[in-house]
């Protein structure tokens, strides 16, 4: 898969209030303040390579901003657990054969097939608008799978997050689903975090990490390719 934006991460130092009141109150049968010793000097970041000329065109990342209106499929009430996930992913699947030319065929065959690859829906609120939103998962071939989000807003249904892994494990965390890969490397895994982006209107990687899992094993099927 194309490469995601680089990985976000921020440390915050959380000082108790009581701390800070018995600090400047003076507590405690000593008084008054003690030193800690010379404070050390604030070291600010650094430009490299000054003279380096700017891009002229974006990085690709993966499945960013890549959303679909999904035609030919009724939304009864606007409500999206009233639908058939698997009735979404055929249409979508119909719709652009050649971005699912691994998955075609099986998806043609559902829901009759005991072998359907598309895996039962969850629905959340991902948008924040307070409907039910739906996160469906499509085995692909290699161990792969398929991660898409759909939503209904304006009469419409929309495909708002379509990527495509070697998936290990799913998580949602509130609003966020927190997808776990396999990784190239021995012993580590990506873990990139989708949040809705109401501008580009969006599921968007807003985090992405490679992480130490502690095992040795090399995945038999590796990620796609994060170039």
């Amino acid at each position: 898969m194309k490469k995601g934006p680089g990985r976000l991460g921020r440390s915050v130092l959380a000082v108790p209030t009581a701390a800070l009141l018995c600090a400047c109150a003076g507590c405690g049968d000593q008084g008054g303040l003690e030193s800690a010793g010379p404070t050390p000097t604030a070291v600010g970041p650094e430009r490299l390579w000054p003279t380096l000329p700017p891009a002229t065109r974006a990085a690709d990342d993966y499945g960013a901003e890549e959303t679909a209106v999904v035609k030919g499929v009724e939304v009864p009430g606007g409500k999206l657990r009233d639908v058939d996930p698997v009735t979404i992913v055929r249409a979508r699947v119909a719709a652009a054969p050649d971005d699912y030319k691994d998955i075609a065929a099986d998806v043609a065959d559902c829901p009759a097939s005991k072998d359907c690859p598309v895996l039962g829906g969850y629905y959340r609120d991902l948008t924040g608008d307070g409907r039910d939103d739906l996160l469906v998962a499509v085995r692909a071939p290699h161990r792969q799978a398929y991660l898409q989000t759909y939503t209904y807003s304006g009469g419409k249904l929309t495909q708002i997050m379509d990527d495509k892994d070697a998936v290990l494990k799913v998580h949602l965390a509130g609003r966020n689903i927190v997808v776990r890969a396999a990784a190239d490397l021995s012993g580590y895994e990506y873990r990139t975090s989708w949040s809705y982006d109401g501008h580009q209107k969006a599921m968007l990687p807003t985090r992405d990490e490679i992480l130490r899992t502690g095992s040795s094993h090399t995945p038999d099927a590796p990620s796609p390719s994060r170039s």
